[in-house]
């Protein structure tokens, strides 16, 4: 490829500056198209506390999740936390019921509710309900103003 050097009579270079604008152009489309892929979404859920509880009438299993992430059924503490002896456990007190509540509070691990429900629908336990208890903070809160 050979250029050519400009002549010495005056004539200046000339520097096309299109091109080079089409290109500042495409990389600016395609960047802020890719951007909108990159993004990641966060959810922020904020947990409610319940200040007062209404029992349900019928007949249930009631599994308690406290903020470390322990297990009790029907008031009974679980030894451990893991989903055998939970399955285990919901398969012995189910019985003729179909019916789950699972109490836990606002700063119960999320990881612990969704195992309930886990062990809920393996042992096919149909109707779930998801109640919520007063924190521990709550509580105290309660005690100290009183």
């Amino acid at each position: 490829m050979t250029f050519k050097r400009p002549r010495r009579s005056g004539q200046a270079a000339v520097v096309e500056l299109t091109p080079l604008i089409d290109v500042v152009f495409l990389l600016l489309i395609f960047f802020m198209a890719s951007t909108t892929f990159l993004r990641e979404w966060q959810l922020t859920v904020e947990l409610p506390q319940a200040e007062a509880g209404v029992a349900p009438s019928a007949a249930h299993v009631e599994v308690r999740v406290d903020a470390a992430g322990r297990y009790s059924v029907n008031g009974r503490l679980l030894p451990d936390s893991e989903l055998d002896t939970l399955l285990q456990a919901l398969a012995a007190t189910a019985g003729a019921t179909d019916r789950v509540v699972v109490a836990a509070d606002a700063r119960t691990p999320h990881q612990a509710v969704v195992r309930v429900l886990d062990a809920a629908g393996r042992n096919g336990l149909t109707e779930i309900r998801i109640a919520t208890v007063p924190s521990t903070d709550a509580a105290e809160r309660g005690q100290a103003d009183g």
